[in-house]
Parts: C-alpha cells; structure tokens; sequence
C-alpha cells in the first residue's frame, strides 16, 4: 500500500492542537486535526510542517516528533515534495496559500474553510486547482460525516417524498458557520445548485466594501430543484428536510437522526399522521479522517471528491450573496452573480 506523505502549513488549532478541545463531545469523532489523523492512519505519513511562529514549530515537533520544521512553506514543499498539503492558517491567508500548493505541483490540497475572503480570491484557487489538476477538499466536514450521511441517503431512498424545504437551526457567523450550513444542506439534497440567496447581517457592517469582522447572518436560499431553506437563529446546530411524504432531522450536532413518514389513512376522513421509522444505526468515524481518505481515494480512482473544488466555489460564492443581499436592502442575489471584490475578514 503506497503511503501519503502530508505537510501541513499553519501549526495551530487544526493542524495539531484542537483535539484537546473536543475530547468526550459526542458530536466529534477523534481524530480530529490533521496531525492527529496521520498518527491515527497506516495510509498517512505527516513528513514536514510550516509555521511562521518558531514557538508553534517547537510545540509541534515536540508533539509529533517532527524534525522537518520550516518557516518558509515553499521550501518545506519544494525540498519534501509531499503528496498532500493541509492548509490549516487563518481566513485570510488560505486563497493566497491554496494558490501556491496547486502551482506548485502538490496533488493534493486540503484547504480549511473557507477557502477565501472574496469571490475575487476563491476564484484564483479555483482556477489554480483545476488547471493544475489539484485534488481539493475543505474543511467543511459534516459532509464527511457519517452521521449526515444516512440523513443524505435517506432522502436519496425517496424516505421524505420529494423534498420541498430545508431549514438550519443556529446563531452563528457568515464565513465560519455558515458556510457549513449551506454545504450540509446542500449536500443533504444532494448538492443541487444554487440559484437565489436572500441575506441579512445581524452583526457587522460594510465599509468600502468590506467588513473586517466575520458577521452573524441569517438567509433564504433557491436551488435549482425547487427546494427553499432558511437558517433559523437558534438551536443546537440542527438540520431537517421536509418533503412530501416525511420529514427528517438531525439532532445535536449530528449526534442522532430522526425519519418520520405519512402512515397510511385512517378514520373516516382518511386522515395521515407522520410515524417514526427506524434508521440504520451508525457507528461515527473521524469526520477528518473520512475527507482526508477521500483525496487520497478520488486521486487513486481519477474521479472528483466530495467536496471538490466546484462545488466548494459555489456555495462559498452563496455566502457572500448573503452579504451582498444584506446591502442591497434584502434583494434576491442571483448565483452566480456575486460582486468579487466583496471582502468579508473571518479567523
């Protein structure tokens, strides 16, 4: 079995550290940071790291035991030349560091979400990636879930019916929350694109076309097939898809599922009631791990990845139309269509 050789850029919190964070929170299956889940696997090997702050590559090779410590990542890449880079800095340096690891010949890239602070970014990376071939994936991990996806699977069976809404239940931030609401949903339904989003910021304002804080947000959003969904400002990171013979929901974070489904008619009127079904169960794996397993087996089988540069562009680009619906007094933006230069900062 050929073995993956990973460098990461960017020894904090993913990279190496956030494990520690998350240790008996059900909703997180360890391994967690990038470091960790080359410990964790036979078909990964963690070869170099990269980090600006000499503080960080200590505590890093203190951790991990590795040597091959650089502040310069472009020589960490062209002297250990590995088979995949894990892009694990702040926001506003993952476009420029995802356009430099595809140039320069990485197969393949994960790129912490969200892959940039303006569409005039994100487009650069995905213009990198696809003229250099660049295997892509982000840390938009519910996708990789398999939690979520028996929820998915579900609703491809026809469990619901054909679906007709979709909602998010959570307060959180534009660039750091939601766009992992938009990509759960998406994928729930089985990633169709997006045609409209309605937005309001509920924090945050923009100045000369920026904001300089990731933003709390809420939205309304098309896709293509019809489906409607919102994000409701409350709960406990939940998501539920109703159609026209069901509905069923996520619960705690992707903890547990629900499936409910019109019965068949009683009473004289021939009345239906939703009625619980069971699921399969399912035994939660490393949600990192999964997509990391995912590049490497989307490059061995030349076929796309789950969360592959293209559909990550797209729903980053619903985001944004978030904000820019938010200036434009609650008008419906078209996507694509988003202003590029739109600049929002998030960590």
């Amino acid at each position: 079995m050929n073995v993956c050789r990973v460098a990461i850029i960017g020894l904090g919190r993913m990279g190496s550290t956030i494990d520690e964070e998350v240790v008996d929170y059900p909703a997180v299956a360890l391994p967690y940071s990038i470091a960790a889940c080359c410990a964790h696997s036979d078909r990964l090997e963690l070869v170099a790291g990269a980090d600006l702050l000499p503080e960080k590559r200590d505590a890093f090779g203190a951790k991990w035991g590795t040597k091959a410590l650089y502040d310069d990542y472009v020589a960490m890449i062209e002297k250990e030349k590995p088979d995949m880079v894990a892009v694990c800095t702040k926001g506003e340096n993952h476009a420029e560091l995802g356009v430099a690891v595809a140039e320069l010949g990485v197969p393949m890239l994960y790129l912490e979400k969200a892959m940039a602070c303006s569409m005039a970014k994100a487009d650069l990376v995905r213009d990198a990636c696809l003229k250099n071939k660049t295997v892509f994936n982000t840390g938009v991990l519910r996708r990789f879930d398999v939690r979520y996806r028996v929820v998915r699977e579900a609703i491809e069976r026809g469990d619901v019916g054909e679906p007709i809404a979709a909602v998010h239940y959570a307060a959180t931030n534009l660039l750091h929350g939601h766009i992992h609401s938009m990509d759960t949903l998406s994928y729930l339904l089985g990633d169709p694109a997006i045609r409209r989003v309605q937005g309001e910021l509920r924090s945050g304002e923009i100045v000369d076309n920026r904001i300089e804080k990731d933003p709390n947000a809420t939205y309304r959003m098309v896709f293509e097939n019809g489906v409607e969904a919102w994000t409701i400002p409350a709960g406990h990171w939940e998501f539920e898809v109703l159609g026209t013979e069901g509905t069923i929901r996520s619960f705690n974070n992707g903890v547990s599922q629900s499936l409910r489904r019109l019965g068949a008619p009683v009473g004289e009127k021939k009345r239906r009631m939703l009625e619980t079904v069971d699921l399969p169960d399912v035994t939660p794996t490393s949600a990192v791990l999964d997509c990391l397993y995912d590049l490497l087996d989307a490059q061995a089988q030349n076929r796309p990845t789950l969360g592959h540069i293209e559909v990550t562009h797209h729903i980053t680009e619903a985001c944004f139309a978030v904000a820019q619906s938010h200036r434009e007094g609650g008008k419906w933006i078209d996507v694509p269509g988003v202003d590029r230069d739109l600049y929002i900062y998030h960590v």
